[in-house]
């Protein structure tokens, strides 16, 4: 059967939230070949609901849908000071308790703050709220850069834009880094970016020396087993060490090396789901990491199961 995703729907719906969760999740995919995931909305108050946009909504589901899903989305929430309904909370930790998954977009953690979900748990929400949620719920350890946060059964999200990082994420942990990708394409946004890259990163004009980045980038890329460290990059973009490092953290919003590590990671990944009889050793070589003890110890540090685990995963959902 398919992973079953519902999504709440309240008066007040913060729009562009609820569509993010309604493109990536209610739209069939027949192109991909997979058992794409079936969904409900699910209203916590009865309707027509007011949207943003002077829209609309009516739904045609209630709380009690909630009872049969996989994961739970809630697209942003519509005022920080307005608890949630007991109902709507109850629910929550109904499902949480479960082994349901909770997303949230946006200012939709303090639902999950209110519901006490993220009570000891890392979260993230937009930037702009960020002192507030810690004013109001001082138990929850906020990362203040962090573009989603995934801790388990709990995905929290920055910004509205930030949520299709993280639906993304569900979709590449749910069926791989390929299926990702084509949604990513269908959509016309990055294919991954990852969680910890920073919320705030500086926008400065275009120069010589970003697009000298860009091209470095793109020569790492396809130089990826190479022994890059820091010097050597500076060196390829004909820049000085500190002015490379200063200009690539404005690019990216990560250091360099930090940044290598994730495209070797990612490069790791798809070769892993790809269908090329490659041992774990020779992905870890061709993917730069050096020899597959070096590559579970980066999969284990980003979160990701062991190599083989992770191909024996992608396989069995691949076949599901």
């Amino acid at each position: 059967m398919s992973h079953h995703v519902s999504i709440i729907a309240y008066d007040g719906l913060c729009t562009f939230e609820f569509a993010c969760a309604i493109e990536l999740f209610a739209l069939e995919r027949p192109e991909l070949g997979v058992h794409w995931y079936s969904h409900t909305v699910c209203a916590i108050e009865p309707g027509p609901l007011r949207a943003r946009g002077g829209l609309t909504v009516q739904v045609p589901h209630g709380l009690d849908a909630l009872d049969r899903a996989d994961t739970i989305v809630i697209p942003g929430w519509r005022d920080l000071a307005d608890v949630p309904p007991r109902a709507l909370i109850d629910a929550l930790r109904a499902a949480h308790a479960r082994g349901a998954r909770i997303c949230s977009i946006c200012t939709g953690a303090y639902v999950l703050a209110y519901a006490g979900l993220l009570d000891g748990r890392v979260a993230t929400t937009h930037w702009h709220y960020l002192d507030d949620m810690r004013a109001r719920f001082p138990d929850i350890a906020i990362d203040t850069d962090a573009l989603y946060v995934d801790a388990g059964r709990i995905v929290t999200s920055a910004g509205s834009a930030a949520g299709l990082d993280m639906l993304l994420h569900i979709v590449r942990s749910d069926f791989g880094a390929d299926i990702a990708n084509k949604v990513a394409q269908r959509l016309v946004i990055p294919a991954h970016r990852d969680g910890d890259q920073a919320q705030l990163v500086a926008r400065p004009l275009p120069t010589a020396g970003a697009d000298t980045i860009a091209r470095l980038m793109d020569w790492v890329r396809e130089h990826i087993r190479a022994n890059h460290t820091v010097a050597s990059m500076a060196d390829q973009a004909r820049l000085g060490t500190r002015t490379f490092q200063r200009r690539f953290k404005e690019r990216t919003g990560l250091p360099p090396l930090a940044w290598l590590v994730r495209e070797r990671i990612a490069l790791a990944t798809r070769l892993l789901e790809s269908r090329q009889a490659l041992d774990i050793d020779a992905i870890a070589d061709l993917a730069g990491l050096g020899s597959a003890e070096s590559l579970r110890r980066h999969f284990r540090a980003h979160g990701l199961a062991p190599p083989g685990r992770y191909r024996r995963q992608r396989s069995e959902r691949s076949m599901a």
